[in-house]
Parts: structure tokens; sequence; C-alpha cells
């Protein structure tokens, strides 16, 4: 193993021997200089780990030496360790992007905790996060085995993606054995939901589902006197909510909740659902010129403005609204132009639908799909798409205006490897994990299946109309040129079936410090 080596630069050193032989009993090599342009020349001359820098030294300053060696070696973390505790120095030292600010007098338990903070702090979460998922491994499965409550998999749902999280960083053993976890929750999860859903569409006693969300959460808001700006992002997770999350900690604070999408899990139904505050059936009934069939040639999502205006109706609600859908960086940006207008607006909708452009993008460009390959990659996009778009910026300026923001999505994704055959006429819908049709081919035994989809609130385009749903990975694939498509579509993300990452999603109340 390479032993990391260590610039000390002091112009006391001589009085440092103690602490240097303390650090090379802990097997770091240590080398010395008592001034910044000896510091400089020793970096030039050959490799160091990181640098202990004095701030007070004859010649070069020690804030001056860090300049140069920000310009010259700038992947070298420096610790500054100064007598000095003026404000001013700690803001510049700060400002130039140290790695830790250090005041003498320092013992040498001090100087060693920041540096490995510094070498080694990767390796050492990376191996206690190891150590911890090996002990919580049986308890997960033990949870994933007998949960029997839409809670228990809220519950099982939230430590996967806090684990598949933690563990990014380490060996890939362990994220075999997590994937496998993932699976077998996939699976049973899948058997809970066949088991349950047609109860919760006939009982009081169900999870909060899509067409609830505005009743539930947004109505008692306005109710209780805020401003509420609802933004639903399109086909978003709760791993790729907790990526962005720590960018928006400094202008909200959160309470954090799951709820349960309607099937299918796709844009159509469910965020119809959510806008209409009812389920696919009651608005193809009740509004019929608001709902589209999936063989009509128009938008699937055109009518989300009069949708939201019915829901208000219905509830007498007389609050002015507004509405934005924001398709590309240009409309996010010309919207940002306009934010102030909604300060007197009680309530906003606004929808973002980047992350749902980013998967199909994903199927269909061969350089997308690299950069998304896996779920670490989908969520580092995310995080990335987040940060440089206007949408982090619009965040940013609702906060400031005092609104209280409802964050949701429509409905989640999941990466898919395993095709199943199904068999449909040509008016069978194209979605790779539900199918409608009337005379659809298949195995029961690898589906969901809603042969009377009336008892489930979806409207059938004919009588004989049958829904059927993908689980766990799986997708559906037509035997003509099926070795074709399974090549295409294998570890691509879709959305439409029944999987945890596709029914259980965020909805987080960002309310503004």
């Amino acid at each position: 193993m390479q032993m990391e080596k260590i610039l000390w630069a002091d112009d006391e050193i001589d009085l440092l021997k103690p602490h240097i032989m303390f650090l090379q009993a802990k097997g770091y090599e240590v080398a010395t200089v008592s001034n910044g342009r000896d510091a400089l020349d020793a970096l030039d001359r050959e490799r160091f780990h990181l640098i202990l820098l004095d701030e007070n030294m004859p010649g070069l300053s020690g804030l001056e030496t860090l300049s140069a060696i920000n310009l010259r070696h700038p992947d070298v973390p420096v610790i500054m360790i100064t007598k000095s505790e003026e404000e001013n120095l700690m803001n510049q030292a700060i400002g130039n992007q140290i790695a830790d600010y250090l005041i003498k007098p320092v013992n040498p338990n001090q100087i060693l905790l920041s540096i490995k903070k510094n070498l080694h702090s990767g390796e050492l979460v990376a191996r206690q996060a190891s150590s911890d998922y090996q002990q919580e491994f049986m308890r997960l499965s033990s949870l994933i085995n007998s949960a029997g409550c839409m809670d228990d998999w809220m519950e099982v749902y939230r430590r996967l993606v806090y684990w598949e999280l933690k563990l990014s960083d380490t060996d890939n053993s362990l994220g075999e054995m997590l994937l496998m976890q993932k699976r077998d929750a996939n699976s049973n999860f899948c058997k809970f939901v066949k088991r349950e859903y047609e109860g919760w569409l006939k009982s009081p006693d169900h999870p909060m589902m899509s067409h609830e969300i505005f009743k539930n959460r947004v109505f008692p808001l306005l109710d209780g006197g805020e401003k509420i700006c609802v933004v639903l992002i399109d086909n978003f997770r709760l791993d790729q909510w907790k990526v962005i999350q720590p960018l928006l900690s400094e202008w909200f604070d959160f309470e954090e909740e799951l709820y349960t999408t309607i099937l299918p899990t796709s844009t159509q139904y469910a965020r119809n659902a959510i806008f209409a505050g009812l389920m696919p059936l009651q608005i193809a009934t009740m509004y019929p010129d608001l709902w589209v069939e999936e063989d009509e040639n128009e938008g699937l999502n055109i009518h989300e403005r009069a949708l939201i205006k019915t829901q208000l109706d219905r509830y007498r609600r007389k609050e002015q609204f507004s509405y934005n859908k924001l398709n590309d960086s240009a409309a996010g940006e010309r919207f940002l132009q306009k934010i102030n207008q909604l300060k007197e607006i009680p309530l906003n909708v606004i929808v973002m639908n980047f992350i749902d452009m980013l998967s199909h993008a994903g199927t269909e460009s061969k350089m997308i799909r690299e950069l998304a390959g896996s779920d670490a990659a989908y969520r580092s996009l995310t995080e990335s798409w987040f940060r440089h778009s206007s949408s982090l910026d619009i965040l940013r300026r609702l906060a400031e205006l005092g609104f209280t923001v409802v964050l949701t999505t429509d409905h989640g994704t999941i990466r898919v490897d395993n095709p199943i055959k199904v068999v449909g006429d040509r008016n069978t819908n194209t979605n790779l994990r539900y199918k409608v049709g009337k005379n659809l081919n298949y195995n029961p035994r690898q589906v969901y299946e809603m042969k009377s989809p009336k008892k489930f609130g979806l409207p059938a385009p004919n009588i004989s109309s049958t829904f059927i749903y993908a689980c766990n990975e799986d997708f559906f694939s037509y035997p003509n040129n099926y070795n074709y498509y399974v090549q295409y579509y294998t570890g691509t993300f879709q959305h439409g079936g029944i999987s945890l990452q596709e029914m259980l999603v965020p909805l987080v109340t960002l309310s503004p410090k």
C-alpha cells in the first residue's frame, strides 16, 4: 500500500517534531519546509497528497502561498494551521477553498483527524456503510417478507433507497446484494398490489392515491391562508428527490411523504387523475371532451388546465389559479422572467417535463442511453439538470416570494431488462409496461390483468378491452422482430406498470424559511 506523503510548511517547524513523529508512526511520510517559497519548490519537484500550511511565515504569507498552490496544484488539499483567530483571515482562507482550518495550539490527534477526513473519508465511509448494510440485510429481508400494508411497503422502499444511495460508492458485491433485495421486494410488492388494488378503489380505507392529492394536501393549505405552488416533476422517483433535496435546503424546510399512484402509472391516467381529482373513468364520463382515448392522435395530457378548473369548481373553490407547463430550458427561463406575476395568485401549478424527456431520450438516443446506463447515472443526470437549469432558480424565487410548494410527480420509472411476449392487434397501445386491447394474447401468470376495466376506475376503448401490467423489471415485446426489440429496449427506463419505483412516489411540502 502506498504511503501518503504530507508537506508541512511552518517557520517554527523544529518545534513540531513531536507532531511529525506522531504522524510518521501513523504511517504518513512527512516532508518539512520553513517558508512558502520552499513549499512551492517542493510541490514542483514531487507529488504530495496533502499540505499542512502555517499562515504567519516570513516572505510569502500563508494566504499568498495558498493562492499559488491553488493555481499550480489545485488537486492537493490544504489544511491551514495558524495562531490567528481573526475572522477575516478565516473568511479569506475558506474563500480560497482550504480543506480545513486549525488554530494553534493543536494536538496531534486534531491534525490526524483532519488528515483522515481529507485523505480517507471516502474509504472510511464506504467501509462503514458496507458493514452497516451487512448487519441490516437480514432485517430488511424480514421486513420485505412480512410487509402486509402500504405503510410497510413505503418503509421498505425508503430503506432500499437509503441503502442504494449510501452504497453507491462501495464495492460491487454489496451492490449486487442490494439489487437482489430490490428485485425480491418488487416481486412481493407486485403480489401485494394484485391482491389489494381493486379493494382500495371500493373502500375508504386505502392509501392516498393520485386523484386525492389536491383534496388532501393542497386544499387544506389554501384553507390555512397560504400561497401555494404545486410543482409536478414528471416521471420523478424517490431517489431522484433525495439527490436534489440538499440543493433546496437553504431556502426550504421539508415535510416528506410517499403516495400511491393509480394504474396505469402513465401520464395519461395518473397525471390527469391528479389534476381532475377523479379516476380516469369518472373524467371520461363526466367530462368526455377532456378525456383523450389511447388511440386518438391528439396529446394525452392537453387538457390539464381545464381539468384543474373542474376540480376547483366541484369543490366550490373560488381561488384564482395559474397553470404553466415547462417543456424545455427556454420555457423555464421565460417563466422565471415573469414569476413575480404569481405573487397575488393563491394557487399556481407548474409542470416540469425534463425527467420524462430524459427517460424517453434514454430509449431513443444511444448517447443518452450510455449516459443514463444505470440508476446511479440516471440520478446523477437528474441532479445535474436540476442544479444547472432554471428549475432550481424557480424554486428559490418561490421561497423568496413566500410560497409553500407542494412538490410531487405523477409516477416514477424503472429500468427494465426482462422481455415478456405479448400479442395484440394494431389498435393495441405502444407502452412497454402496460397494454390495453381487446385481443391480447399473454401468459396471465406473468402480468396483472384487469378484464373489467370499469371496476378499476378505467375507461375501456372497447367493450372487451383488457388492461395488463408488467411487474418487476419486465417489459412487453411483440414476437415479430423479437430479438431486435429486446436488444433495443433492454436497459431503458420505462413506466406504466407495477413496481415500488413507479407506484410509490414523493409528495413533499416545502415551507419557505
